[in-house]
């Protein structure tokens, strides 16, 4: 039998906390989305300002980067660079600002962000992440 790392409902408000002041740092509006390791729904925060739709773009960003165990957005530069066929992929969050929330190596779970330019996504997503040290 294997045992597994879990993130618990503390950590989850850990990782939305450090996304949280990365964002209101840079004054910028996102929804931030925490999933397990099955694309499942942990924690999700929309910050005044935030269009209503980042809700659903930041958790699907969330969950195409844990169930693919990768960034979303290595997806996207497939389909940028041409490989069209994902387009057909059962994900719906192949943009960037999906990161994989990692523990002793194995994907845990995973943050994304949508509200702002894809990098700035991005790095509120990652300094979340960086919260499992």
């Amino acid at each position: 039998m294997k045992t597994k790392a879990v993130l618990s409902h503390q950590l989850v408000s850990r990782i939305i906390e450090a996304a949280r002041q990365e964002a209101v740092t840079n004054a910028w509006s996102v929804c931030i989305a925490v999933v397990d390791d099955g694309g499942h729904p942990l924690g999700l925060e929309r910050l005044d300002g935030c269009a209503p739709i980042g809700s659903y773009i930041a958790t699907e960003k969330a969950r195409t980067s844990a169930l693919g165990r990768r960034e979303s957005k290595i997806y996207e530069d497939m389909i940028n660079g041409g490989r069209n066929a994902f387009l057909s992929a059962p994900l719906s969050g192949t943009l960037e600002g999906g990161i994989p929330l990692i523990h002793e190596g194995e994907v845990i779970g995973a943050i994304g962000v949508s509200g702002v330019k894809p990098d700035q996504d991005a790095q509120v997503a990652r300094i979340g992440a960086q919260m499992l040290g």
